[in-house]
């Protein structure tokens, strides 16, 4: 995505990222203030969720289908005038800090343990939503500023989008696997 340029791809990937760590300080910031909130609301998660399995391969299944959701989501929901993937980055970034601390709390994990049980596959796999976001603000900007016809400007719009989806998920693929066969064993909760 190169270029720099205000309203550039690359800016724009950038800044959804800034909005991914920023939303996860404050969701981290909020369940310092709110311990039991938090640990509320990690149980309800963990319980939409449901048990982790014990085959990985079950895993990298359940993870994968999970994240190209949200990836999916994420470049559609661009077409919500631009907007959709810097709510869903922020929120996803917000539950992230949540969920650190409520793990923190509850004593299970330690510090260095829930660090590696995030950041191996996490480097992959937020960079990966962010370009699905991307995707969907591109779209919408090409629907709504490109040159051509309106037919003419969705077709491109959707062939740039649909790009990036395949980017996106070639790494959430990358990511998903770390996650149920790497991070386990190096987190030591495997």
């Amino acid at each position: 995505m190169p270029g720099s340029k205000k309203g550039s791809p690359a800016r724009t990937f950038l800044l959804l990222l800034l909005v991914f760590i920023t939303a996860s300080f404050l969701g981290y910031a909020f369940a310092l203030g709110n311990p039991n909130v938090a640990i509320d609301a990690v149980k309800k998660i963990a319980e939409e969720i449901g048990p982790i399995s014990d085959s990985s391969f079950k895993n990298f299944v359940l993870i994968f289908t999970n994240n190209f959701m949200v990836a999916l989501f994420m470049m559609l929901s661009g077409l919500l005038f631009g907007l959709g993937p810097w709510f869903i980055m922020a929120f996803n970034g917000f539950i992230v800090g949540l969920v650190v601390r409520a793990v923190q709390l509850t004593g299970e994990l330690s510090t260095e343990q829930i660090v590696l049980g995030i950041i191996p596959h996490g480097v992959i796999e937020i960079p990966a939503l962010a370009v699905a976001g991307v995707a969907g603000i591109i779209w919408y900007r090409e629907i709504v500023h490109g040159d051509e016809e309106a037919g003419e400007r969705f077709r491109r719009g959707t062939v740039k989008a649909l790009k990036l989806l395949a980017l996106s998920i070639l790494l959430l693929l990358v990511a998903a696997f770390i996650e149920a066969y790497i991070t386990p064993s190096i987190a030591g909760i495997g």
